[in-house]
């Protein structure tokens, strides 16, 4: 499994309900960090860039949300956004022409553009609904396979609740 599915699996385990868009941004920032330190990798929260500031912060450099050192592999760097934003794409594209392998976590509802290689996508499926105080909130729920309902060949067993009698 590569990189960007390993992710997108370990973050499709999340659960939570109604929550802001700043708690799931920093949710899936902090399982992104958990996932890379699982794997036994140094991972950093907003690791130095390589793309300066625009002017006149030109001397300073931006920041991405999760920097992964890995000792036997290029360095991940990864960008977690709700929106889809081209400054987030333009530096992914500088970080992988450095060297790096960029993945872009996008999150939210409906379909998400797949961005041009480099960059990979890691889509995260949320539900979203006006909360109580109107402001959107969003939910995720692990996806679980259904329940079996019937045996295959129509073979139904009882099974009798503990201290029943048959």
């Amino acid at each position: 499994m590569d990189v960007a599915e390993a992710l997108r699996a370990h973050l499709d385990r999340l659960v939570f309900a109604d929550r802001g868009t700043d708690e799931v941004t920093e949710l899936l920032i902090a399982a992104t960090v958990d996932w890379a330190v699982g794997e036994g990798w140094r991972a950093y929260r907003r690791a130095a860039s390589v793309v300066p500031l625009p002017p006149p912060y030109e001397q300073q450099f931006s920041v991405v949300d999760v920097g992964i050192a890995r000792p036997s592999a290029a360095p991940l760097v990864v960008e977690v956004d709700h929106a889809d934003r081209r400054r987030t794409l333009d530096k992914l594209a500088a970080e992988a022409a450095a060297g790096r392998e960029a993945l872009w976590v996008r999150w939210g509802t409906g379909r998400f553009a797949v961005p041009e290689r480099p960059v990979r996508l890691v889509a995260f499926q949320v539900i979203s609904r006006r909360g109580p105080s109107g402001s959107r909130v969003h939910s995720h729920t692990a996806e679980r396979p259904a329940p079996e309902h019937s045996a295959p060949d129509g073979d139904y067993r009882v099974v009798p609740i503990e201290g029943e009698a048959d």
